[in-house]
């Protein structure tokens, strides 16, 4: 009782104890009661205690008991008591042990104390920093960052608000703008929303200070702890690009408007100048610059959005990409000035903010056009008495000014051109006017016929930069009488003697007078003085002694004489001089008298030396001895002259340069001291060119010239040429460097180009200077050019761009590179500068070395990006030039620098292996993680152990290194419960290399608690594919002792396909099987006990894996698939039976016998009953179960079923297609290879074909006719087996008929060369197709028509002979006709008074019942003739056996387009002929039975059953009543005997034909009846003894009989055609018009089926009044358009 009492005494104070220390006790509260009293009836002091109090399970002793007072105290001495952690004490459960000591029981009461929290703990970020990267395009609201939600953010460990976090935004002093940019408006979550837009090009990073802090109550107890979120702008797309360079206007991110300059020369080739260049070079930039990653920053996109004038889009082109613009054509200054264009500049991805620039394009004018002259030669005359400034005329009448025009194409014609014309001699002569399009040339001095009359140079126009060719000006000066006559003395002294005779001469006196013409003549006369002894010759001056005068010793005389020119009396001229002479007495002294007193001579200074230049001989009267001597005027004795003969001769060279005259005094003398006499002897020495130009060495050779200056002046060089004319004459030219400088016709040079310094700075320029002689003389100056630098280049970085790798937290001030960059003008000075300015505030760029420098660290994981680069612009420039700058890109690559260390996420970790494990078995896995950014090398965690600290345990285990899974690494054989400790390391790649450990525990098992299962290996039967889920495949049984079993599957499994019961160990299908992915498995399974499981852990061993092989089992689950869809392949015509077409074949993925094929065929029910084809069942194989003689063009589409399992499985089909060919289609290939080696490699072949002819029409295939040795020689008899003849032709499916053999020849012949090379692996090395060649018999055929040719000439009189010979018959035909008509006419109306007859059959109701076919019964009249129209009739409505082709046209008349001399088959036909003494040897009879029908049977039958079979039964038509018979004959009384009844109606009503496709046709004739005459068997069987003549066909395996038996006779002729037929000799068409009402007009050319015609006549009975002609009309209705070869009857 008492102790019950006490039990529930103390439940409930310590209900109510644990309820009050929950409210009241707090951690660190030392000294604390805690039950103040546990109210437990009874003492445990005092000197008799009733009950005993102690303390159990008091761990670490927090609590005391009091047991007197019942008092329980906290424990706190020396330590405190932390609810948090790492103490984390959150309760103290203590047991209080009542004992009674009256009745020995005891009781045990459980005392909870609750530690209730104090916020002693501030709240503590996880991370040391935190960070985002935020696009600037965010839109406000949105939450950027959600790091501090879980475990992320900031944690404390107090309990309830003292723990609950919140988070705010404080105020940055630093970052004043980041409170108000981001918020956090959910405090608890701590998620961070952006509150304003962002700018990245205004602030790239924001500091935000954001505080934890937590939620005590007590507002001022709360804890609180900051943190800084790093946000990093992104840069977005929002800003469109910007031309460069940019210059901002002041206060605003906005550049000035900018304006491109250009400027090209008019009229200018444009391959010559472009790309056009642009100052500065267009460029736009896009100023979202650091897009990320780059791969987003977008393109710039350039173009021409207007522009004026506005046809400037025929001119300028500027690339998309590039903005290089380039010019389209040439333009003409004239009519463009210049361009005003402005450009666009996008983003390639739609960016609506383009920029724009202008560009001002100047034309230049541009001297690209030469000055020409308008005549190549100038002919100008001057009087020689003309005044300085005189113009030079044109004609000799000096009438008219000498005009020069001068134009300039790149000026106007009516403009004035500005042009220099300069004369390159005579400068000092004549001068030109100096503008004007027509130019004077006048005088600068006067000029002097008799000095020079002919004045000859060059004139050259130029326009500064281009000069004209030269042109030749000739200046003839017009004489002027400005010259009197001359006497060479002004006296004269004469002896004479009295022995004179009268005529005898006296003395020659000459005068010269340098004018010309009449000016120049001179008449001599006496004035005064002669006393009448003496007379003058007025020509030549000679005077003599006057007739009848005798002299007187004595006397003198004083002649005056008077010399004039012939000029008109105005202007006449004339000089005097006197002649004194002495009259002495005889004697024999008188001197030696010269012929003429002046002698002039021209000689040429290249005479040679010897030269006889003249003969001075005079006349002495006496006949003394003459002695001649060159008294003056040649010092140098030049010349030589005999002194006895008086021969003048040239002694020395002569040179015009120094001495261009001579004047010699010649003396005769014969030797008394009076007995000489003198002559003047006048030499001109003319020039011949011995002189090269010689230049002026005092002008400077060594001259300098600005670069990038065109048209700029070098210098000038000039030459002088002593020889006279043309060969003095200089003209200047380069030997070198045309096409960089140019040099006048005055020796200027100039530029042609620009030159660039940069590229070469000197030049030696070669001048050469010739004459202008024919064959002109050289010299050549050599002159130093050198090139002057200007600031026309900008500094050119070394690279495009620098890529360096920094690693980070690089202290700042580092120098990471050095960038260089060089300007090639000189004395530049380059200068550096970071042109980016996001990277002012990382980087700093010496000015002057390069050197690029960090301003403070970088840090790796404050990039967002995969990549850790930073990206800018950095610019060299001249600082004393004006060119832009250089730019350079650099790309900094941050390298991680391994800031964290791999952390397991354990510090300890456990594991279990069997005694007997085997090497690699997995014990544990060991996991550690490395907090730098993921995918660096500093992320990348691997293991391995520590070999030092636990040798023999690093000896039998190892970790792998990437998984870090503990293995054994060896095969155990270890005492069970020993543990082990394996110390594993975790290690990163980064630099420097970090890492961590960690311990491993490894425990070996007992024995006893692994599993053993019953067997190694498990082999249970196959299971089905098509095993539901659920179905069990085999079941595993493992033991152990006292164990609950746990089985898995360990391995083989990784699809997830099988499952186990842990439990039971039974493994059942989960996912549906297929044999075609997988035939087998193989699954290792594994026991474990349920204690280890619980662990998390596996102990594998020897004894509890097993392996289990499980067999998928095959199912007829798949249907077998053809290889094609449709196979298509053709037939020869005279392919024999069962001949191979084509193959097909089906795969199945299933095996064994579901994979096994069996084939059928269905095809669509031939009339004659057959097949067509039959297929081998088990290969596919496809051969011909008929003959398709005369069937070309015909096909057949059928199915081919393949059914797998031998025919009892799954089915699927394809389509056949079998087109008829013959060689007509056909085109032979050549080949110069064996035939073995083509039939070796034909698929491969044939598909190289089949592809070629593909290409123009689609889905064709080429079919092998044949292979064989090549054929060649005459008629191709010969043949040769080391070259080969491959037969093809193609079908094409959308025809499904042979591609013609002309067009297959196309598409193979256009193709040789290239089918030559891709034949050339299959045919070896050489091998290749020779030719492609028509095959043999329609080669043949071709020389047989050529052959036949030579005789259409005969024919062709033949017939202009026969048709003048038919004209009378023909007369006659006409008059018959006539009596036809009238005699059909009196028969209808015999016939209507007949009585009707009852036929026992039903005859042909319409023409489709005629040829073989029904289908159209029932149809009217009307209706049928309209259905029968060929332009209605549906192709494939037409059947092929009927011997109609589907898909050609019905009105050619050459239906196969046969070729010349080849013989047109029969079309449709399908038989083989048989002779005239075939089949019907005998002649037959008609016979009419009793169901009223007309039989043919032949004689000779030695049964009357077996005739019967044989005959054929004679379809007409009751509709038109005419006699069908036209021919008497003597009645036969055995036939008539025949007919039963010989008075019915025959209802035949004209004659009856049989087509070669087996049809009977009747004839209608041209007149209509309603009589029908019958017609006599007799002559009908004397029709056809006819036809046995034309022979007569029939079809292999049909028998006759078919063509009547009893009755049904005629519905088996409507539904099969007829098996007999008979050769026609039908030509052509027949050009037939159905009138309504069945009237029948017939052309005059229509030929006609005819029989030919016998001599024979035999006796007919005939119910007519006269015998109708056999030529009558064969009606076929609309059929006659048709090619149906028909054979009358």
């Amino acid at each position: 009782m008492l102790q019950r009492f006490c039990l529930w005494k103390w439940l409930a104070v310590g209900i109510a104890v644990a309820t009050i220390l929950a409210g009241c006790l707090a951690q660190n509260d030392e000294g604390t009661i805690l039950v103040d009293n546990m109210l437990i009836k009874g003492t445990a002091g005092g000197p008799d205690p009733t009950i005993e109090l102690s303390l159990k399970d008091n761990v670490d002793y927090w609590v005391i008991l009091d047991p007197i007072s019942q008092r329980l105290y906290l424990n706190s001495t020396g330590r405190i008591l932390d609810r948090d952690p790492p103490v984390s004490i959150q309760s103290i459960v203590v047991q209080v042990q009542c004992v009674n000591k009256k009745v020995g029981t005891i009781i045990n009461h459980e005392v909870r104390i609750v530690v209730r929290d104090r916020n002693d703990n501030s709240p503590r970020f996880q991370q040391q920093r935190y960070y985002v990267a935020v696009n600037e395009l965010t839109p406000v609201g949105t939450t950027i960052f959600t790091g501090f939600s879980g475990n992320n953010g900031a944690t404390d460990i107090d309990d309830g608000p003292n723990g609950q976090i919140e988070y705010v935004i404080q105020y940055n002093p630093n970052d004043k703008t980041s409170n108000r940019t981001f918020d956090i408006p959910l405090t608890l979550s701590g998620a961070v929303v952006l509150r304003e837009r962002l700018n990245y090009e205004e602030k790239t990073r924001y500091f935000v200070i954001v505080q934890a802090n937590d939620r005590a109550q007590n507002l001022n107890e709360r804890r609180t702890s900051t943190t800084t979120l790093t946000v990093d702008v992104l840069d977005g797309d929002d800003l469109g690009p910007m031309f460069l360079p940019c210059v901002l206007v002041n206060n605003t991110r906005d550049c000035r408007p900018l304006t491109y300059q250009a400027s090209l020369p008019e009229l200018t080739d444009p391959a010559r100048v472009n790309p056009i260049s642009v100052t500065p070079p267009i460029q736009a930039i896009d100023q979202d610059r650091n897009i990320q990653p780059p791969s987003d920053r977008p393109g710039i996109l350039y173009s021409i959005l207007v522009g004026t004038p506005e046809d400037y889009p025929q001119y300028f082109h500027m690339n998309l990409t590039t903005a290089v613009l380039t010019l389209l054509k040439q333009i003409n200054r004239d009519l463009h000035q210049k361009f005003d264009l402005v450009i666009k500049a996008e983003q390639d991805n739609g960016h609506p903010l383009p920029a724009f620039a202008n560009l001002h394009i100047e034309v230049l004018d541009e001297n690209n056009q030469k000055p020409y002259f308008t005549r190549s030669t100038y002919e100008g005359f001057v009087l020689e008495s003309s005044p300085v400034g005189t113009t030079i005329s044109d004609n000799q009448n000096l009438t008219s000014p000498l005009q020069i025009v001068v134009l300039d194409n790149d000026v106007e014609e009516t403009k004035d051109p500005q042009l220099h014309l300069f004369l390159n001699d005579y400068n000092t002569f004549f001068t030109v006017t100096q503008s004007g399009i027509t130019r004077y040339l006048t005088l600068l001095q006067p000029v002097d016929r008799e000095v020079q009359q002919l004045y000859t140079f060059s004139m050259t126009a130029s326009d500064g930069v281009q000069e004209s060719v030269p042109v030749t000006v000739n200046i003839l000066v017009i004489d002027a009488n400005d010259n009197s006559p001359t006497f060479s003395n002004i006296s004269y002294n004469v002896k004479i003697y009295t022995d004179m005779r009268p005529g005898e001469g006296v003395i020659k006196l000459t005068a010269v007078d340098a004018d010309e013409g009449p000016n120049g003549q001179i008449v001599y006369e006496i004035l005064a003085g002669d006393q009448g002894d003496f007379i003058i010759n007025d020509r030549t001056g000679l005077i003599t002694i006057a007739p009848g005068v005798v002299l007187s010793v004595g006397r003198s005389y004083a002649l005056t004489v008077k010399a004039s020119d012939s000029a008109p009396p105005a202007q006449r001229r004339s000089s005097i001089t006197t002649v004194y002479i002495e009259v002495l007495p005889p004697n024999n002294q008188s001197p030696p008298r010269f012929p003429q007193l002046m002698y002039s001579l021209e000689v040429s200074e290249a005479m040679r030396i010897g030269a006889v230049l003249l003969n001075l001989q005079a006349f002495d009267r006496e006949g003394d001895p003459i002695r001649y001597l060159i008294q003056n005027g040649d010092p140098q004795q030049v010349f030589n002259l005999s002194q006895s003969s008086g021969l003048l001769a040239l002694g020395k060279p002569l040179d015009r340069e120094s001495t261009d005259r001579y004047i010699l005094i010649v003396t005769a003398s014969d030797g008394r001291p009076d007995g000489t006499s003198t002559a003047t002897v006048n030499i001109v020495v003319t020039d011949v060119n011995d002189n090269g130009p010689v230049f002026d060495m005092f002008l400077p050779k060594n001259l300098s010239v600005q670069e990038e200056e065109a048209n700029a002046f070098v210098g000038q060089v000039r030459a002088t040429d002593p020889d006279a004319g043309v060969n003095g004459q200089v003209h200047y030219s380069l030997a070198n460097f045309n096409n960089l400088f140019r040099i006048t016709s005055n020796g200027s040079i100039y530029t042609a180009v620009k030159l660039n310094r940069e590229v070469r700075d000197y030049y030696e320029l070669i001048v050469e200077a010739t004459d202008g002689a024919m064959d002109p003389r050289r010299s050549t100056l050599t002159l130093a050019i050198k090139v002057l630098d200007i600031d026309d280049n900008s500094p050119v970085f070394t690279n495009a761009s620098y890529t360096v790798c920094v690693p980070e937290n690089l202290p700042p001030g580092t120098v990471f590179l050095q960038i260089e960059a060089k300007d090639v003008d000189l004395g530049s000075d380059v200068n550096y500068r970071i042109r980016t300015q996001e990277a002012l505030q990382y980087f700093a760029l010496n000015k002057y070395t390069g050197e690029l420098s960090l301003l403070k660290s970088l840090d790796y994981e404050s990039f967002s990006d995969t990549e850790a680069t930073f990206t800018f612009l950095v610019e060299a420039f001249d600082s004393k030039g004006t060119m832009p700058p250089g730019l350079a890109t650099v790309t900094v690559r941050v390298k991680d620098m391994n800031d964290y260390s791999p952390v397991f996420s354990k510090k300890l970790y456990r594991g279990m292996v069997a005694p007997d494990a085997v090497k690699g078995t997995v014990i544990t896995t060991v996991s550690a993680e490395d907090q730098d950014p993921p995918g660096t090398p500093a992320s990348r965690v691997r293991y391995k152990v520590d070999v030092v600290q636990f040798p023999y345990s690093a000896s039998i285990f190892d970790v792998e290194e990437n998984s870090g899974r503990v293995v054994t690494r060896v095969n155990l054989n270890e005492e069970p419960s020993t543990v082990f400790k394996l110390v594993v390391i975790a290690y990163d790649d980064g630099d420097p290399v970090k890492f961590n450990t960690t311990t491993v525990e490894i425990a070996v098992l007992q024995p006893s608690v692994i599993p053993r299962f019953t067997q190694d290996e498990y082999r249970p039967p196959p299971v089905s594919e098509s095993a539901p889920k659920g179905t069990v495949v085999a079941v595993v049984t493992a033991a152990a002792l006292n164990q609950t079993i746990v089985y898995s599957i360990v391995s083989g499994n990784e699809e997830d396909v099988f499952a186990i019961n842990n439990r039971t160990g039974v493994i059942s299908v989960k996912k549906s099987l297929d044999y075609e992915s997988v035939k087998s498995y193989e699954l290792r399974v594994q026991a474990d006990s349920l204690q280890v499981v619980r662990s998390n852990l596996r102990v594998p061993s020897k004894s509890n894996t097993a392996k289990v092989f499980i067999e998928v089992k095959d199912e007829n689950d798949h249907v077998p698939v053809f290889t094609k869809k449709m196979y298509i392949g053709g037939v020869s015509e005279d392919a024999k039976m069962f001949s191979s077409v084509l193959k097909v074949k089906a795969d199945d993925k299933d095996t064994g016998n579901y994979s096994a094929m069996q084939y059928r065929l269905i095809i669509p029910p031939i009339k004659d009953g057959k097949e067509g084809f039959v297929i081998e069942a088990y290969t596919g194989l496809i051969k011909t179960a008929m003959l398709f003689k005369n069937m070309r063009r015909s096909y057949f589409k059928f199915q081919v079923i393949a059914t797998d399992n031998y025919g009892k499985g799954l089915s699927s089909k394809a389509e056949v297609l079998v087109s008829v060919v013959n060689q007509l289609d056909m085109q032979v290939i050549v080949s110069n290879v064996p035939p073995t080696l083509v039939e070796q490699n034909k698929d491969q072949l044939i598909g190289i074909l089949e592809r070629y002819v593909q290409d123009q029409i689609p889905g064709a295939t080429v079919v092998v006719e044949s292979i064989g040795a090549r054929r060649f020689g005459d008629g191709y008899s010969e043949e040769d087996y080391t070259k080969s003849d491959l037969m093809v032709y193609a079908i094409d499916p959308q025809t499904n008929r042979a591609i013609m053999r002309n067009e297959l020849f196309k598409f193979l012949d256009g193709k040789l060369l290239d089918i030559n090379k891709e034949f050339q692996p299959y045919l070896g090395q050489g091998g290749r197709i020779l030719e492609i060649r028509t095959p043999d018999v329609v080669a043949n055929v071709k020389k047989q028509a050529q052959a036949v040719g030579y005789t259409e000439g005969a024919l062709l009189a033949l017939a202009v002979i026969i048709i003048l010979c038919c004209m009378p018959a023909i007369l006659i035909v006409m008059v018959s006709y006539r009596q036809r008509q009238a005699e059909c006419a009196k028969t209808a109306r015999i016939q209507m008074a007949l009585p009707a007859g009852k036929p026992a059959s039903t005859t042909a109701n319409n023409l489709y019942e005629e040829l073989g076919d029904s289908t159209m019964r029932g149809y009217a009249q009307q209706e049928q003739q309209q259905l029968l129209r060929p332009s209605l009739l549906r192709p494939e409505e037409l059947s092929m056996e009927s011997g109609i082709d589907p898909g050609q046209e019905y009105y050619g008349q050459d239906y196969y387009s046969y070729e010349h001399g080849y013989e047109l088959p029969q079309y449709g036909s399908r038989r083989r002929l048989l002779s005239p003494s075939g089949m019907y040897d005998e002649y037959g009879e008609v016979v009419v039975e009793n169901d009223g029908g007309y039989y043919y049977s032949p004689h000779g039958s030695t049964a009357e059953e077996w005739a019967r079979k044989r005959r054929i039964k004679l379809i007409v038509d009751p509709e038109y009543e005419t006699s069908s018979t036209g021919e008497d004959s003597a009645p036969d009384s055995s036939q008539r005997n025949r007919l039963n009844n010989p008075n019915i109606q025959n209802n035949i009503n004209g004659n009856i034909y049989i087509a070669q496709n087996g049809s009977v046709v009747r004839t209608r004739r041209v007149c209509l009846g309603n009589n029908l005459k019958v017609t006599s068997p007799v002559r009908l069987g004397k029709q056809f003894k006819k036809l046995d003549k034309l022979a007569v066909t029939h079809e292999e395996n049909v028998p006759l009989n078919t063509l009547s038996k009893g009755p049904s006779s005629s519905d088996k002729m409507n539904t099969r055609p007829c098996s007999v037929s008979f050769a026609s000799s039908t030509i052509g068409a027949e050009n037939i018009v159905t009138k309504p009402g069945g009237s029948k007009m017939k052309s005059t050319e229509e030929q006609e089926s005819v029989v030919d015609n016998e001599d024979v006549k035999e006796p007919l009975e005939s119910h007519s009044e006269h015998t109708p002609s056999d030529e009558e009309e064969l009606w076929m209705g609309p059929w006659n358009n048709l090619h149906i070869p028909m054979t009358k009857l």
